[in-house]
């Protein structure tokens, strides 16, 4: 498909990067898909909203008054129609032609959950570190699969199923932003979905400087901590938060990580529900790359 697509909506979380955000717009009304794009304000104070009105009158504005990091998402697909969703950060884009290119695996394999895409950092064009971890994921999948098997995603490089979001309940709101996606990524395979990549794919990421690396940080240790307790069994659980110890920077905000994680720990256990045991093995067989990457180090 060259033109318009009506499959799939646009949804972007942005706060107070009112730069970053008005590029990623400009690139996306330029797709020839023309997708219905819709915005969730998290609080920004820069006059981001005024700038989205006046600069782009069609994009679908949404204003919660607060920043609620990743839950920002969940209220924008509550307004979306399309039977696809994709997710773009404010300092990203997607290439013409990739919405479509997903769309159509979404189409052809109704049991896919989700497509993410090759990211390729800008201004150098050159492909994210992530990018050779997902291609050669050692997760094992079914033989119609169109691409690797994934056991999460980044969101702001993936197509999803909105159904599918919707009754896995999307971005848990106690997680808000950092590591976010690996507990929904779960929960999808746990109710039968398959995550994939596909290489032909494209969307281009040029990082904001306007973030917080160190509270980044801080909020992807615990949330890695809170999902592996959240879904694993005790072993892989200990072994995940011992790795974890040994290898994050000794400092505050990783003793500050690790103190959030431990003090809700009446929730977790209120909330564990570990993965059925066909998950759980293709999390296990993650175990090494995550030991060993040099694209998800916990550093800033």
């Amino acid at each position: 498909m060259t033109g318009p697509d009506p499959r799939t909506t646009v949804v972007v979380i942005t706060h107070n990067r009112r730069r970053e955000l008005l590029r990623t717009l400009r690139h996306l009304a330029d797709l020839p898909e023309r997708p219905p794009v819709l915005v969730t304000d998290n609080g920004s104070t820069d006059g981001t909203a005024a700038a989205v009105t006046r600069d782009h009158p069609d994009v679908t504005l949404l204003r919660p008054g607060r920043n609620l990091g990743a839950v920002g998402r969940n209220l924008a697909v509550r307004q979306v129609r399309t039977p696809y969703v994709a997710f773009c950060d404010d300092d990203s884009w997607w290439s013409p032609g990739s919405l479509a290119g997903a769309a159509d695996l979404l189409d052809r394999y109704p049991a896919l959950a989700s497509v993410t895409a090759r990211i390729i950092v800008e201004p150098d064009g050159i492909d994210d570190p992530i990018v050779a971890e997902l291609r050669e994921s050692p997760v094992p999948g079914p033989s119609w699969l169109p691409g690797p098997a994934l056991g999460s995603f980044l969101a702001a490089a993936t197509v999803l199923r909105a159904d599918a979001f919707r009754a896995a309940g999307g971005f848990h709101p106690k997680l808000w932003l950092g590591g976010e996606e690996e507990l929904l990524a779960a929960d999808l395979a746990a109710g039968g979905w398959w995550l994939t990549y596909a290489d032909h794919l494209t969307v281009h990421h040029q990082a904001s400087p306007a973030r917080d690396s160190t509270l980044r940080r801080r909020h992807g240790i615990r949330n890695t901590l809170w999902f592996t307790w959240l879904r694993r069994p005790a072993g892989p659980a200990l072994r995940r938060t011992v790795n974890l110890a040994r290898t994050v920077p000794r400092d505050t905000a990783s003793l500050r990580a690790f103190a959030e994680a431990a003090a809700a720990l009446p929730w977790v256990l209120r909330e564990r529900r570990v993965l059925p045991s066909e998950v759980e093995s293709r999390l296990r067989l993650l175990e090494p790359a995550q030991r060993t990457s040099t694209a998800r180090r916990y550093t800033g």
